[in-house]
């Protein structure tokens, strides 16, 4: 399997460097990935982590040359439908994510199940308050948007987020439950960007043999 990053900025070069290290087949990268030879993209499993607007207009490149596909790019929730029905049309695998931490799809299950919880005895109103570095081009977080679908399924409301974008913070997600008694807090703190790349690889290792399309958390929740 080779592997190939769509998107070189620091997503990218932690990616790269992760590939590298596990010895994997690496066909290298491209800020410019619709230039690609379509002969080598039929070899190869591309992880995109470049920006909202590139995702929006490379995706029918990627489902149509490329082996596989990993979405890594957030910001593109409203087209969500769109681009997985053009995956599916052109028979391509693909694995999405609005983060790719193992540690925050535990975070999104462990979400779903308190609030599924709480959802049936009543009495908690919900609020999230995410942070990131000053780079990140979208507010509220896809990490976020997720965390907040998932409540917001489960308790029959509209969570409030907050969104805080200082510094150099790889993220940091706090859930809320407030009662009239009490509060439940749940909280995610990513120390570095490490996470999400080694995330991103395991991803596309998974995607042989991978039919349709397929958010991450229930891949990886699946073992």
């Amino acid at each position: 399997m080779k592997l190939f990053i769509s998107g070189y900025g620091k997503m990218g070069k932690m990616i790269e460097k992760i590939i590298l290290s596990r010895g994997l087949e690496y066909a290298g990268w491209s800020e410019a990935v619709t230039e690609t030879d379509p002969a080598l993209a039929k070899e190869c499993v591309c992880i995109d982590f470049t920006t909202p607007a590139a995702i929006r207009a490379n995706y029918k490149f990627l489902a149509e040359n490329f082996k596989a596909v990993v979405i890594g790019t957030t910001g593109w929730s409203d087209i969500k439908d769109e681009v997985i029905a053009y995956f599916e049309k052109c028979g391509t695998p693909m694995i999405w994510a609005t983060n790719f931490s193992i540690g925050v799809n535990v975070f999104f299950a462990v979400t779903d199940h308190i609030s599924k919880m709480l959802g049936s005895t009543g009495g908690y109103s919900p609020y999230m308050v995410e942070m990131h570095h000053c780079h990140k081009l979208d507010a509220p977080s896809g990490t976020a948007r997720s965390l907040a679908d998932i409540v917001d399924a489960n308790m029959d409301v509209k969570t409030d987020i907050q969104s805080v974008r200082c510094g150099e913070i790889p993220g940091i997600h706090t859930i809320g439950f407030e009662g009239l008694n009490d509060r439940i807090t749940l909280t995610h703190e990513a120390f570095s960007r490490e996470g999400f790349a080694a995330g991103a690889v395991e991803a596309a290792l998974r995607t042989e043999g991978l039919a349709g399309v397929c958010e991450f958390r229930d891949v990886i929740l699946s073992r």
